[in-house]
């Protein structure tokens, strides 16, 4: 989740190394960038430096899908949430610099940590320029897509979980009766599931027309790359237009014509019969013999 202040590994990636002096924030260096992680208290029960590797995975499966890690600073603020377990409250900001906090419980546990998506949604956040509240579900939508892909990509999540929790959640973004588009329904389940089926389709459609050459990890890199992130303000048409324009097409900004100002509806079904996706209780099989069961794979390859 992005809050404005006023509410608001591929090859070639350098390895994480980690600086530490008593009094010091914990520094992480990758992929070209730092991040400095602060701690509100030491009451947890794992070792501290389970908590640093965990923040480090994160920041390598961002790193790992932006070819970078998309901004050269950032701060990282863990709190303890007394008593509990697990991790909750994420919440990034880009006015002042990109700054994250997140709370982890007193109780966690490393299987807790390395379960976990909320740190590297809020880590996607910061390769994406901030929008104004019209537009907030590209931010929110494209951290809800890609996170689980970046952690696949460094085999912190297995392929089949990835397919399996969208195939589960991705009905959430479907236009419901009296819907008026993605710009002007800013519902939870539009803000983040319906963003997400925007880029989702936005990824089959590059990689349909390029014949698996592009996808929208092509598009985002190049926002990213040209300056795109969370401490940057701008209009969604910018952003839109930069990422056709690395993927040799129109494709979001078309997309967005059909979503954005209207609602538009998807046979996810078919779409996931196509993408050869079958989930059966819970279990997941893959169709190699599907007609998009290339594209499904280059998305999280």
């Amino acid at each position: 989740m992005t809050r404005r202040s006023v509410l608001r590994c591929l090859p070639g990636l350098l390895a994480a190394t980690t600086v530490r002096s008593q009094d010091a924030p914990v520094r992480i260096e990758m992929g070209g960038g730092v991040i400095e992680v602060t701690f509100g208290s030491d009451q947890f029960d794992l070792p501290r430096q389970k908590i640093v590797d965990w923040v480090t995975l994160c920041a390598r499966a961002v790193s790992s899908y932006f070819g970078r890690y998309p901004v050269s600073q950032a701060r990282l603020e863990i709190q303890t949430a007394q008593g509990r377990r697990g991790v909750s409250g994420g919440v990034t900001y880009g006015e002042g610099g990109a700054h994250t906090r997140i709370r982890v419980g007193q109780h966690a546990t490393e299987d807790d940590l390395n379960r976990d998506w909320i740190l590297t949604h809020e880590f996607v956040h910061y390769g994406f320029p901030s929008m104004d509240r019209d537009r907030h579900w590209i931010e929110e939508g494209s951290a809800t897509y890609v996170e689980p892909i970046a952690r696949a990509a460094v085999q912190a999540l297995p392929v089949e979980k990835v397919w399996g929790d969208m195939v589960r959640d991705m009905p959430q973004g479907l236009p419901a009766a009296g819907d008026q588009g993605l710009d002007r329904t800013h519902t939870w389940g539009r803000t983040y599931w319906g963003g997400a089926l925007f880029c989702l389709l936005a990824d089959v459609r590059i990689r349909q027309k390029t014949q698996c050459k592009k996808g929208l990890v092509d598009a985002l890199r190049a926002i990213n790359h040209a300056g795109g992130n969370v401490a940057s303000d701008w209009p969604i048409e910018k952003a839109l237009e930069m990422g056709d324009k690395a993927t040799g097409g129109k494709v979001l900004m078309t997309l967005y014509g059909e979503m954005g100002a209207k609602p538009m509806e998807v046979d996810l079904p078919d779409l996931w019969r196509q993408l050869g996706v079958e989930r059966q209780g819970g279990q997941i099989t893959f169709h190699a013999d599907a007609p998009l069961a290339r594209v499904r794979s280059a998305i999280s390859s």
